[in-house]
Order: structure tokens, then sequence, then C-alpha cells
């Protein structure tokens, strides 16, 4: 952790909240000396604190320990499980709403038209839906998120659907790709 950089955030966080270090003092029950030894990156915040400062200077805690970047946010774990889950709320919202609603109806042509696909057809076919699955997955990989090849492994039939995952991962982790 980069003691400096969270001082920093945490110093313009504060002046764009228009508080001084007494006022935000206050408003955790600590000392001004503490708020300027955490801004000069020479002590970090007590973690018994941590969730009401972040509270205070309108942040998150991963994103304040990472000295406002979103690094873990960038980088967090997709599930093959939520993506399943996720096919399955949308083909729900027909269900729901009916197939001849048109938030359904719209909803449908747009990821048909965007995709140049049958969405409900491919859904039907266990193949196709595969399909489907892993490619949400690489576009999770190709903007910064990562998978457990262990779960995705056993979770497809298609090997090659697997393979494909595992090389797109590989690629974007920087991982020289394998030759035969």
């Amino acid at each position: 952790m980069d003691t400096l950089l969270i001082g920093q955030y945490i110093k313009c966080l504060r002046k764009t909240a228009g508080m001084t270090q007494k006022e935000l003092a206050e408003k955790l029950n600590v000392s001004f000396q503490a708020v300027s030894k955490w801004e000069n990156g020479d002590t970090l915040p007590d973690t018994g604190i941590l969730l009401e400062l972040c509270d205070a200077l309108n942040t998150t805690a991963d994103k304040l320990l990472n000295g406002g970047r979103l690094a873990a946010v960038e980088r967090r774990m997709m599930r093959l499980e939520d993506v399943m889950t996720g096919f399955h709320y949308l083909e729900s919202i027909g269900e729901l709403f009916g197939e001849d609603c048109t938030f359904f109806t719209g909803m449908i042509k747009g990821i048909n038209e965007t995709m140049n696909i049958d969405l409900l057809a491919y859904l039907k076919d266990p193949e196709t839906r595969e399909v489907m699955y892993a490619e949400v997955l690489i576009q999770g990989i190709l903007s910064g998120r990562t998978v457990d090849m262990d779960e995705i492994e056993a979770g497809f039939a298609n090997k090659s659907m697997i393979e494909t995952i595992r090389r797109y991962l590989s690629k974007a982790a920087g991982a020289p790709e394998a030759t035969a």
C-alpha cells in the first residue's frame, strides 16, 4: 500500500468536500494531527474508523486504500454461475412481463440487432447458450476482469470454449501464448 498516495487522496477528497483537517477530525472523533499524519502518508487511518472516513469523504474503502484507483473493481472476479444467472434473469423478463410486452420485445430486438443473432433461439440450444456464456466472460476479460479457470473447466462441456477463454485470460495477464 502506498501510504503517500492514500494520504494525497484523503487530502484531495477532504478539500473537495470543503472541510478543514479539524472539521474532518471532529466528524471522526480523532485529532486533527491524526488527519495530518494520514495526509502526509505517515500513518493510515485505523480500520475501526475506515468506513466512517469513507462515508465522510464520499468514497469506498477499496478506492481509498488504492489511492483513488479502482484496481480492485477493474480486476474483479467473474463467476460462471453469475453469468448463467444473468441469462436466466434475462429470459425471466419475458415470463414476468409477458413475451408480447414492449420492454421484453424491445430488449430482445436490441440484442438481436446489436449482436446479429436470434437470442431466444440461441438460449434454447445448449451449445449456443454455452457460446454466449463464453462471449460474456471474454468481454469481461477484455475489460479487465478475471475468471477462475477451474470453474470454467468444470462448467463448460465445450473444450474449445475452455481453451478460447484460457487464451484470452493469458493474453490479458500478459503471458506468452503457448505454441503447438
